[in-house]
């Protein structure tokens, strides 16, 4: 049970074959990525849907083993819906500037308009709003609680299935090939690509500090419900502590191996695992390049809705 860190393979990339997303390009894989990051910034909520349901399509005909992403996805569910509920129950305004200071009788041409109460309206169907002593939820936060949660998991998960199936090395080389222009500048990008491959390699390790902190804490029988909320922020504040110092500790042990053994920092396009390219994945490539220019064509035209 203590090790269920290491069957959630969030940020890690597993080995293995099977999967249409390992013959991608990790150029266009990167570029499909950051479609989901920014295309639902000022998007409305049937786009942030939209990427939700298409992020799941891709998750479940991608191929992949099972294990290697339903436990994972399972809990980005859980989280963004606890996230999505808990922004649609706070109050998301105050409710004494709404409130007109003259009386709008005095104010010729002037309306004000209340909260629309209906969550869902679709012809003569529709969901009224709910109210709980202070707790009011109405159109307006209910919407930010579906962009809130539909964010989170577009976010998380979309990221997640890229380096699921990137190579680390190929990763560091899609970034420094898209940050090359900046080297005319003087700017270190083969320097911050060679960073950026180090701190992925990082995450197994930071799961591995985590999961022995928790083992600590559960053989010493640390009763969570008989401790004051107190003392149980200050056991927090202190496992945090504690991680970040074991990672920098960990950081600094790797650094001083990598220099004692001679070590020095390599350009990622050395690094970099050249797949075979074979006839199914180039046409599965400009397949995809086209269906990112007409997915960009529908957030430019519908993306507000």
């Amino acid at each position: 049970m203590m090790n269920w860190l290491r069957e959630v393979p969030i940020g890690q990339y597993v080995e293995g074959n099977s999967g249409w997303l390992r013959l991608i390009d990790p150029r266009l894989k990167f570029s499909w990525v950051l479609m989901f990051l920014l295309t639902p910034v000022l998007a409305g909520f049937i786009w942030r849907i939209a990427l939700v349901l298409a992020l799941l399509i891709i998750t479940f005909f991608s191929c992949l083993p099972l294990r290697v992403w339903w436990r994972s996805m399972a809990f980005l569910l859980m989280l963004a819906c606890a996230v999505g509920l808990l922004a649609m129950f706070l109050p998301n305004s105050d409710v004494s500037a709404e409130l007109a200071i003259r009386s709008p009788v005095e104010v010729p041409g002037l309306t004000l308009e209340g909260p629309k109460w209906e969550v869902i309206q679709l012809g003569p169907f529709q969901i009224a709003g709910l109210e709980i002593g202070q707790v009011i939820i109405d159109r307006r936060s209910a919407l930010l609680g579906i962009k809130t949660s539909t964010l989170v998991f577009t976010v998380v998960h979309s990221v997640n299935l890229m380096l699921l199936t990137t190579v680390p090395e190929d990763l560091a080389w899609t970034i420094s090939w898209f940050l090359s222009p900046l080297s005319l500048f003087g700017f270190p990008v083969d320097r911050l690509s060679f960073q950026l491959l180090l701190a992925l390699r990082f995450i197994p390790l930071v799961q591995e500090e985590l999961q022995n902190l928790l083992r600590a804490v559960a053989i010493r029988a640390v009763s969570i419900r008989k401790t004051s909320f107190k003392v149980f922020f200050g056991l927090i504040l202190s496992l945090c502590e504690r991680l970040l110092a074991n990672i920098l500790l960990r950081a600094e042990q790797a650094s001083e191996a990598l220099v004692a053994k001679g070590g020095n920092w390599v350009s990622p396009a050395q690094l970099r695992t050249r797949a075979v390219l074979r006839r199914d994945s180039f046409w599965l490539n400009i397949s995809l390049i086209i269906t990112l220019l007409f997915v960009l064509c529908l957030r430019g035209k519908y993306g507000a809705l």
